[in-house]
């Protein structure tokens, strides 16, 4: 089981260097970022750019891998986040993982004004969105018209340094979304289950997800062992950060269901995220001990 961290982008960086540092110095596998122009009780305060925030990390570490959680069609467009994505890869010496995910309503979806999109719209946007930006890392030009995204000679230059490009995690739960997951993503992530999915546990709901996940890449015929299995952590009835046994339990019982990657929220005072920082070193360290990684 890896275990990675979100640091949200609420600090200006003369305090949030830190913070980057230290999470490499506990040894998480990666340290992601919110991709938002502001999220939730955060929206009346600091909240700084995921690419730019990346970028920084990028210069005061040297092993951890860095990735925004997730990156989506709300207000980016594959074309300039193609490049934003090669300039953190070259700073990064490819230690970058691309987060992507449909994006939801709310909080800043409709910041770039016009009309909202409906279910469907916002599907066959990401599919559209997730294709282009793929070609766009791994071809040397890209010409591509396209109902939502188009790229006219585009040039990739140079190729990354991640190849054949930096991993794509994918957040999926539909079919839709689950085929754009089998069909170019190295990883999948999940939250765990919609409230109103019926499940009567996040357990259960990720298993459910976990079998969806494995019918889709048997249907492109991937090798079901190809992707890596991450959760989200925080927005469900579990709670891994309450204590070291807490977190060896839940981490023990969704690496059974098929989870390779568990990522947990860097702790935030006054927020669902508030967790005793002494706590959550010790979780880091003796509890992933405890896990064997």
């Amino acid at each position: 089981m890896k275990v990675s961290t979100v640091i949200l982008p609420h600090e200006r960086w003369d305090r949030a260097r830190s913070t980057w540092e230290r999470a490499e110095a506990l040894g998480f596998h990666a340290a992601y970022t919110y991709d938002h122009l502001s999220w939730r009780s955060f929206r009346d305060g600091p909240w700084f750019d995921a690419m730019t925030t990346l970028t920084a990390a990028s210069v005061v570490t040297s092993s951890i891998r860095l990735g925004t959680m997730v990156t989506s069609p709300n207000f980016r467009h594959p074309v300039p986040l193609a490049k934003e994505l090669l300039s953190i890869d070259d700073v990064s010496r490819g230690r970058l993982v691309v987060g992507i995910g449909s994006g939801g309503t709310g909080f800043d979806a409709d910041a770039l004004g016009g009309p909202g999109w409906s279910a469907r719209e916002r599907t066959e946007r990401f599919a559209e969105f997730v294709e282009r930006l793929h070609q766009l890392l791994t071809r040397t030009e890209t010409t591509e018209p396209g109902r939502y995204y188009s790229a006219h000679e585009v040039v990739r230059h140079p190729a990354p340094l991640a190849a054949p490009r930096p991993p794509f995690v994918v957040s999926a739960l539909g079919p839709r979304a689950m085929a754009v997951a089998a069909g170019f993503g190295q990883g999948w992530v999940t939250i765990g289950g919609l409230p109103d999915s019926g499940h009567t546990s996040t357990e259960s709901a990720v298993a459910d997800q976990l079998r969806s996940l494995d019918a889709a890449l048997e249907a492109r015929g991937r090798d079901t062992g190809s992707v890596e299995r991450v959760f989200l952590d925080g927005f469900t009835e579990e709670r891994p950060l309450e204590s070291v046994d807490a977190f060896v339990d839940m981490a023990g019982r969704f690496g059974r269901l098929g989870i390779t990657e568990l990522v947990v929220h860097w702790p935030i005072p006054g927020c669902q995220f508030d967790v005793d920082p002494t706590l959550f070193e010790r979780i880091v360290t003796d509890g992933v001990a405890q896990l064997g990684g």
